[in-house]
């Protein structure tokens, strides 16, 4: 592997892959998944509660990811030259943790908008500095595993979450006549995992010293290979396909409502959010496994093509008027596996293609091109749905995400990756 000279690392002990910091850190995502996954799922009913239309989630989304990705790019280069990284991402990890609490004191999209901002800004703000962390972590041979593993607890966050939700409100909605207000009692709820992740992360995780000379942001940049500047031109590519998984729960709410009615219809829409993060719980770490024993470029392609078949199947949907809720569960597991397989081997590729001492300002750039991506999928597949149709706008991510998935299989092989 390849070693940046200047940087000074004391790594914890690498003796076992699963050592305390990679548990702690799965087990922080996995409250706070629990906690935003449970605003998550219901914040499609609540907006169109509150009267707001598909392109108004989609914008929200989109804006909220790409000021998402200015804290990743931001934090990201500055945690490279930072002694301990922890303090930052407890930080983080409490900010999103109380934003989902916001949501029950909205009365318009433009303060679920500033709630979201909150809540996504403390999450971009942490993630490069715990990738950085969770790298550090374990060898080189294990990487997969480790990514597979906060990955999988990040994902049984986002189960429990969902279910949480759902059951939370089908109570409250038998109990309160106004309709916005069972949704608000979830999100108040959500607070308690989401806080604790942050209780989680400070007190599970041992961190040891790291920083690298002070350099500027663009010194920074040129540092970085080549390689693994293709693989953000396919991951970019991909991402700008690549819409948030709530407009997918609309999608099928929208579906479903002419068979079901609309509360019924709500509720089944997240419980097929959670059938999505059962898929991606139990892909993430076999894949991230799998890949360390036969490669990441080919994974990660398949991944981002499982994808682009999402989206032809949610055309399909709404072009035939497909409301069954087996095929609506099919589409939301093959995106659980896609999901999977992309966040796992994304982390695990930056990790291969960039040193030590560069990887905050790599998970940071990365974290940024999937912001961007993630603006353009979303306002662009809520724009034209509410403007043209949702056959429209599922054709067009499909196309986005079949090319990414070109441009990374065309990646050069794992023996010619610097840090492998």
């Amino acid at each position: 592997m390849r070693s940046d000279p200047q940087v000074s690392e004391e790594a914890p002990a690498r003796d076992t892959w699963l050592n305390r910091s990679v548990f702690g850190m799965g087990v922080a995502s996995l409250l706070s998944d629990a906690g935003h996954e449970m605003a998550t799922a219901v914040l499609p009913g609540f907006l169109a509660a509150l009267g707001a239309s598909p392109a108004a989630l989609g914008i929200i989304e989109g804006v909220s990811d790409a000021l998402s990705s200015a804290a990743k790019l931001t934090v990201g280069w500055l945690s490279d030259r930072l002694v301990h990284r922890k303090r930052v991402a407890v930080a983080g990890y409490l900010l999103t943790g109380a934003s989902t609490g916001l949501f029950a004191a909205c009365y318009g999209s433009a303060a679920v908008l500033m709630s979201r901002v909150v809540g996504w800004v403390g999450r971009g703000g942490r993630t490069p500095l715990r990738d950085a962390m969770l790298a550090g972590s374990v060898g080189t041979e294990s990487r997969g595993k480790a990514f597979g593993f906060h990955r999988a607890g990040d994902t049984i966050g986002a189960i429990i979450g969902p279910l949480l939700a759902v059951g939370f409100l089908a109570y409250f909605q038998g109990k309160l006549s106004d309709p916005t207000a069972p949704f608000r009692r979830v999100f108040l709820l959500s607070l308690v995992p989401g806080l604790g992740s942050a209780v989680a992360f400070g007190f599970l995780i041992r961190e040891g010293r790291a920083g690298s000379p002070r350099t500027s942001f663009l010194a920074a940049v040129r540092t970085l290979p080549r390689g693994f500047r293709q693989f953000l031109l396919g991951a970019g590519i991909f991402g700008m396909g690549d819409f948030a998984r709530t407009l997918m729960i609309l999608a099928a709410a929208q579906l479903l409502t002419s068979s079901h009615g609309p509360k019924d219809a709500t509720r089944i829409a997240a419980l097929l959010y959670v059938g999505h993060n059962l898929f991606y719980a139990a892909y993430s770490y076999p894949m991230g496994a799998l890949s360390d024993r036969v490669g990441r470029r080919g994974l990660l392609a398949l991944g981002y093509l499982a994808g682009a078949l999402v989206s032809v199947g949610f055309l399909a949907a709404f072009y035939w008027r497909l409301d069954v809720v087996v095929y609506l569960l099919a589409l939301f597991g093959l995106g659980g596996f896609s999901l999977a397989v992309v966040d796992t081997l994304e982390g695990a590729m930056t990790a291969d293609l960039v040193w030590e001492g560069a990887r905050g300002a790599a998970y940071g750039i990365l974290g940024t091109v999937n912001g961007v991506g993630d603006l353009v999928a979303s306002t662009l597949v809520g724009v034209v749905w509410a403007k043209f149709s949702p056959t429209a706008a599922f054709a067009s991510a499909s196309v986005l995400m079949g090319v990414g998935a070109g441009v990374i299989y065309s990646l050069p092989n794992a023996s010619e990756y610097p840090c492998r």
